[in-house]
């Protein structure tokens, strides 16, 4: 998309030949210059070079303020249909009774359904954290068993500060 600063019109236009379209979409050909900047004056409305970089150069008849107003509502239209991604974290220990562990992943399930991705981190203190890493990763899956929501394993499940953690994501 080309930016406002960059897009020429009227006696900006520096190409010596265009390609002129009118404001109903017709082609009008390839008009010199002078030939296109005249069809605009009739026309009462601007000549805006609309691609620049093609041989030889599009320009259109149109009013160019309404041309930076469609610019501007495309941007706002592209800007609020990008979705970051966020990463939601939930703890868990490794004497988490069942009950917990279901509301735990049903919260989880909610976030995955929103499209978030989920750190699920089984958090040892003490002597905890000396287990066997297979027994650690059992009471983790423990957890994962209960969500509903169809997802997959990015990344774990591995070593954390806090002990032992998985990063999950909604499989598409």
């Amino acid at each position: 998309m080309a930016k406002n600063s960059t897009v020429k019109i009227n006696n900006q236009i520096t190409a010596p030949k265009l390609l002129v379209v009118d404001k109903n979409g017709t082609k009008l050909g390839v008009l010199s210059l002078n030939e296109a900047l005249k069809k605009a004056e009739e026309a009462e409305l601007d000549l805006v070079e609309i691609a620049p970089d093609t041989e030889p150069p599009v320009a259109k008849i149109m009013s160019y303020g309404k041309y930076q107003y469609d610019q501007k509502k495309k941007a706002q239209k592209v800007k609020t249909k990008a979705h970051s991604v966020e990463t939601k974290a939930i703890q868990i220990k490794p004497s988490t009774g069942e009950h917990d562990l279901g509301l735990k992943a049903k919260k989880i399930s909610e976030w995955l359904k929103k499209g978030n991705r989920v750190r699920v981190e089984l958090f040892l203190r003490g002597r905890s954290k000396y287990m066997e890493k297979d027994f650690l990763e059992k009471r983790l899956q423990r957890v994962l068993d209960h969500v509903v929501e169809p997802y997959k394993v990015a990344d774990g499940p591995k070593k954390s500060p806090k002990g032992l953690a998985v990063i999950i994501e909604r499989s598409s």
